[in-house]
């Protein structure tokens, strides 16, 4: 056998090579959506034999496959339209308050998001850190029931472990208490607050991976970037911030996060619920994870629904709802985001919405917390200012708030970057929001931020070295990755 092979493996080699590259090239062209993936995965394989394809075994493949736990999610998520039944928006009611356009697009959020448009919600903006972790330490401290958090990063320092220690308090005293952080994310710090929160009696999970033993390979490249902690199925928060300490004290980076309550708490504690029961297999029932709705509380806003996007059934959820509300646009559409990274289809539909009379505005910050990526982003912008759209870069700390509003009545938050991973390959949960005064406070917060920024030129994007124009351009052809 040794003989055999000592004298033939060029050619087992080749055949090995030919059928791993064949499969592989077979599963792109039958798998993927777009046709630029398609052929960068394909060149890949071809270029790098028996590499290639096992690079795209791992990473390439960007699908979870959920079909068993889709369908008992399909069966509980009827018992909650079910309980959302009062809250459900009449026929009408829309068009009637917001005109035929929202009710366009009213339309569209109900058949892509799969989530009902509820009234008699409250949200409360939380616009630092400071606020939004001493309101959610005082929810977790006043919990009876039940207590379930998802997040990107909780990182183990002084905030990570003022919010573990209470939410180790609530376990104590008898509160069900369910933690699930990404596996990546939990490596942001060292060691894990992971193992904290176990020691301390909380159930925990990381979800896709084990922060020890390492990632779940096949989709190794897809992370949950939701915000949620729900507290006994009445109150939520959720938003653009996770657990660390870099959002705290007065220079501190900003970010915008939501204090929730009513009918619309009912999905984000579903979408949270679902991803624990991915992770874990358990189903949260029982008085504990009962949903207690409480609605018609003074300043509620009109309609909101909740969006979960991800790479399951809910591929491309918030592109196709965003891309939607610029469809619908007159005015103005107004973007803040910290990544600003969209593929050529987005850009295409903000160009469109500029050239026909549309004011389009992007801020982003002028000093970013990830180098690569703002490089990356300025390789796009000389296109996106050429398409009558204006960027500016908000001077101050950083700011990681995702913010977008549309004619001064709709408004979306939540955790979606607009960048390929945000639209792509991560969990995401964000709010749409038909509310003038909601949307109005949005665009005061953009504004504000605003203010004082540096507008970006198409001269001034010209005049630098060609040197930094190559590098950016680099960096942006990895940008679905960043």
């Amino acid at each position: 056998m040794i003989d055999l092979l000592q004298t033939y493996w060029p050619h087992i080699l080749a055949v090995v090579s030919t059928l791993l590259g064949t499969v592989a090239a077979v599963h792109v062209a039958m798998t993927k959506r777009d046709v630029r993936s398609a052929i960068a995965w394909v060149g890949v394989i071809i270029l790098s034999p028996i590499v290639g394809a096992v690079i795209y075994g791992l990473v390439g493949i960007n699908r979870v496959r959920r079909a068993n736990f889709m369908a008992r999610r399909n069966l509980r998520r009827s018992r909650l339209r079910q309980a959302l039944a009062p809250y459900a928006i009449e026929p009408g009611e829309v068009e009637a308050r917001f005109g035929p356009r929202l009710e366009q697009l009213r339309r569209l959020g109900d058949k892509v998001a799969g989530r009902a448009l509820t009234s008699g919600n409250r949200l409360e903006p939380l616009l630092t850190g400071d606020a939004a972790y001493a309101a959610m330490q005082q929810a977790i401290d006043q919990a009876e029931h039940g207590i379930l958090m998802e997040t990107y990063i909780f990182d183990r320092d002084s905030a990570g472990i003022a919010m573990a220690d209470r939410l180790i308090a609530a376990a104590a005293r008898g509160v069900e208490v369910r933690v699930l952080v990404d596996a990546v994310g939990a490596r942001y710090s060292t060691p894990s607050i992971l193992s904290y929160l176990k020691e301390g009696g909380v159930r925990v999970a990381a979800f896709n991976g084990r922060v020890i033993t390492g990632l779940r390979m096949p989709y190794a490249n897809l992370r949950t970037h939701r915000k949620i902690l729900v507290v006994d199925g009445a109150l939520a928060f959720m938003g653009g911030m996770n657990v660390r300490e870099g959002f705290c004290g007065p220079d501190a980076s900003r970010d915008t996060h939501f204090r929730v309550t009513g009918p619309v708490v009912a999905d984000l504690f579903a979408v949270a619920a679902e991803d624990w029961t991915f992770e874990t297999g358990e189903v949260l029932k029982g008085d504990a994870w009962q949903i207690r709705l409480s609605a018609g509380e003074a300043g509620t806003v009109p309609f909101v629904r909740a969006v979960a996007s991800g790479p399951d059934i809910n591929l491309e959820v918030n592109q196709r709802v965003l891309m939607g509300a610029f469809s619908v646009a007159e005015r103005s559409i107004r973007i803040m985001s910290p990544y600003f990274l969209p593929d050529n289809v987005f850009l295409s539909a903000l160009a469109t919405a500029a050239r026909r009379g549309v004011q389009v505005e992007i801020i982003v910050p002028s000093r970013n917390n990830l180098a690569i990526v703002s490089r990356a982003m300025t390789a796009q912008f000389e296109a996106i200012l050429k398409n009558d759209c204006r960027i500016f870069r908000a001077n101050g700390p950083f700011d990681h708030s995702k913010l977008l509003v549309v004619d001064g009545r709709w408004a979306y938050v939540g955790s979606s970057n607009l960048d390929s991973r945000s639209l792509r390959l991560n969990f995401e949960i964000d709010l749409e929001v038909y509310d003038d005064d909601f949307a109005g406070f949005i665009e005061r917060r953009i504004a504000q931020s605003r203010h004082g920024a540096e507008e970006v030129t198409l001269d001034a994007l010209r005049a630098r070295p060609f040197a930094i124009r190559l590098l950016e351009r680099v960096l942006w052809l990895g940008s679905p990755y960043l």
